[in-house]
């Protein structure tokens, strides 16, 4: 069993400052996943209880899975190793030239094909849900989602069932609520999407 907590420590994937995240709040913690990921080994152990746990409900009928996918750019490691770990093909969504979330690069969604959305972090599951929008829009089914860190607050409810290798509280404000930007702390945006 992986500590996950302490593997985003030591790949210097858990940083502490002033965020601006993907969905518009600010925060105190921010998990830069691609650094946890860039050694396969490392990966593969962050993900191995994650894809156990989704082993074990595949098996069981909780949930069904044709296939994993990531939605870009976070998410496309994670999908393929959680594919690999689990057998299952993978493919990823990405932002077209208008910014909407879709299936490119000759990648298809067969009517009914059953889906696990994986992602890196999730605080609101904003690009999850465009992610399933897309794949939805094709005749896609999505039976999960899936994530290394949950950052998610406590009442957020989800439409899928929800698995995650670790939850980890991490402060977060709408900008005009900031401590951080009163104290006049500069503020960061290490994320891929434009917002």
């Amino acid at each position: 069993m992986a500590d996950i907590q302490e593997l985003l420590k030591q790949s210097g994937a858990l940083l502490e400052g002033h965020f601006l995240f993907s969905s518009g709040r600010h925060g105190d913690r921010y998990f830069q996943c691609a650094k946890l990921l860039e050694d396969p080994r490392r990966a593969e152990a962050a993900l191995s209880d994650l894809a156990a746990a989704l082993k074990a409900d595949l098996a069981l009928g909780k949930i069904q899975a044709d296939a994993v996918v990531g939605p870009a750019i976070g998410g496309i490691i994670v999908a393929y190793e959680l594919a690999r770990q689990l057998g299952l093909p993978v493919f990823f969504t990405e932002r077209d030239d208008s910014g909407t979330m879709s299936l490119r690069r000759g990648f298809e969604v067969r009517p009914g094909q059953r889906l696990i959305i994986a992602e890196d972090v999730v605080t609101t599951a904003k690009s999850s849900g465009e992610c399933a929008k897309a794949l939805e829009d094709l005749g896609g089914q999505v039976t999960a989602l899936a994530c290394i860190v949950d950052r998610r607050a406590p009442d957020l409810k989800d439409p899928w069932p929800f698995y995650s290798a670790c939850r980890m509280e991490a402060q977060s404000w709408l900008p005009e609520e900031c401590p951080l930007c009163k104290q006049g702390l500069p503020l960061v945006k290490p994320g891929s999407r434009r917002i």
